[in-house]
């Protein structure tokens, strides 16, 4: 009923930004949160950040290791969300993924990731 696609990865240097993007479409007004995962190879999904979807403001949180660097929003109007990675370190090599999660009855959607790679 939800259909996630993820955009904007790709390589950067150390120290580089870059902005990923989420499309969603299909069922979204039953979207409570959205979320931004990674996996990098050999290791578990991470969470890293979520945005609520039925506050107007929009209230959000972070993993301790992309606090201060990542920045998640979301554009409604669109249906996007956005996930803005600052400073940007070789750790960070991953596939990101983009999620939508419905609280009842219980459902995630999964987008089809992106590959980010940060290297010089």
């Amino acid at each position: 009923q939800v259909q996630l696609v993820e955009s904007g990865g790709g390589l950067v240097q150390p120290g580089g930004s870059l902005r990923l993007s989420c499309a969603a479409s299909g069922m979204i007004g039953s979207i409570d949160v959205m979320a931004w995962y990674r996996q990098a190879p050999g290791k578990e999904r991470e969470l890293l950040a979520f945005i609520s979807s039925f506050s107007s403001g929009g209230r959000t949180n972070y993993a301790d290791s992309v606090k201060g660097r990542f920045t998640i929003s979301r554009d409604n109007a669109k249906n996007t969300v956005y996930l803005q990675m600052n400073s940007l370190k070789p750790e960070d090599t991953a596939v990101y993924y983009c999620n939508a999660k419905i609280l009842v009855p219980s459902q995630n959607y999964w987008g089809q990731g992106t590959q980010v790679t940060v290297s010089s």
